[in-house]
């Protein structure tokens, strides 16, 4: 089973501002069909928790700083992240974010495109520990 992974992006300072390149072939683990971006919270707010059956996400922190709850199989943790740091979620791994600061961006990219009806979704916490794969 793949696991997530917390790393933090190249950056490049010149001329006056900075460069953050996100590099496919190093830092996104399988080919992007969809992107999408998280922005404008209000007072701490958090996202939902779910796991994937099939889509694998790299999510990016842009700006501001978030708390990402993750769940690989042996239990939650709180992962934080700050500007420039990025998470690579696989599927079957419990993910969301709380903690967010108001002028937090988080920047996302997907193996998958978006299904509205969320039949890759599993929202149920009990569910999930029933069902996702055995961590070795």
């Amino acid at each position: 089973m793949k696991q997530f992974k917390k790393f933090t992006l190249k950056k490049f300072i010149s001329r006056g501002y900075e460069l953050t390149p996100i590099e496919f072939k190093d830092d996104v683990p399988f080919e992007v069909k969809r992107c999408y971006y998280l922005s404008n919270f209000k007072d701490q707010a958090n996202t939902g928790e779910h796991c994937h059956k099939i889509e694998e996400e790299v999510f990016f922190v842009m700006q501001g700083d978030a708390t990402a709850v993750i769940d690989s199989g042996s239990g939650r943790i709180d992962v934080v992240l700050l500007s420039g740091e990025a998470v690579y979620i696989p599927s079957y791994v419990w993910h969301g974010f709380k903690n967010l600061s108001r002028d937090a961006i988080i920047f996302a990219l997907s193996s998958t495109n978006y299904s509205p009806d969320r039949s890759d979704y599993i929202e149920n916490y009990e569910e999930f520990l029933r069902v996702r794969p055995e961590v070795k």
